[in-house]
């Protein structure tokens, strides 16, 4: 299963005209993704606020990540503050996976921005987070704090931004978004060969992530057609729900 360092904003001083910080609301939004990245079986690192851009960076670098995900918002220059809209999702040039990342990124986003025509995906060689990590980057400036309409839009739809998000996520990846609220099950293996395979996507052609044999228990934390999204022996896969009995 995919896992993505998580970098909510650490920039407590960029404030947002209606009241908080970009830290605040950006770590809000990433609370906010949690219930939905866990029940898509999207695993994650995530920096805390105390850190900075760079330790940031340092900290993705030190991992194997699929993708680094920034999330920031933006702010017009003094001479035009307040008077600025829309979200822009940032990649690096030189990155395929980066870039169809923030486009599928962006083409969702539209679809819940009150200006779409304003959402845009943009190659840039100026951001840290989007120049310097080794796993493909997105960075994602969500509207305008200092803006009224888009710190509002930002603060009373979070929910709404992070399931977009998520939902972006699992198209990037190639798997089924999952929705919350599920609670976890147990199961045993019923299979009348050795073992059940475990794969990395609800498919019988996707990559083997682990294997589990005849009786063996796993938890099942999700369904999604004839699939269970499982969790066995420290890995998380799908596995086929037709060799599972529910315990």
């Amino acid at each position: 299963m995919p896992i993505i360092y998580l970098s909510p904003s650490t920039q407590e001083s960029n404030m947002y005209v209606t009241g908080g910080s970009e830290e605040e609301w950006m770590n809000r939004l990433a609370d906010a993704m949690i219930p939905y990245l866990d029940a898509s079986g999207i695993r994650y690192t995530r920096n805390t606020p105390d850190m900075t851009a760079a330790s940031s960076i340092r900290a993705s670098n030190a991992g194997t990540y699929d993708l680094h995900l920034a999330l920031h918002s933006n702010a017009s220059a003094p001479s035009n503050y307040g008077g600025t809209r829309g979200i822009i999702v940032f990649y690096y040039p030189g990155s395929t996976k980066g870039k169809r990342a923030a486009e599928i990124m962006a083409d969702n986003l539209r679809a819940i921005y009150p200006l779409p025509d304003k959402v845009r995906a943009e190659g840039t060689t100026s951001i840290g987070e989007v120049r310097q990590p080794r796993a493909p980057s997105v960075f994602i400036e969500l509207g305008y704090h200092d803006n009224e309409d888009d710190a509002a839009w930002i603060k009373n739809n979070l929910n709404q931004i992070a399931r977009t998000i998520v939902l972006a996520l699992t198209e990037y990846f190639g798997i089924p978004f999952l929705a919350p609220g599920v609670a976890p099950r147990q199961g045993v293996v019923d299979v009348d060969w050795g073992y059940l395979n475990i794969r990395a996507r609800p498919s019988t052609s996707a990559p083997v992530i682990a294997k589990a044999y005849d009786g063996a228990r796993l938890t099942i934390l999700n369904q999604w057609q004839g699939w269970y999204l499982v969790s066995f022996d420290g890995a998380e896969g799908y596995a086929n729900s037709d060799f599972i009995t529910l315990l």
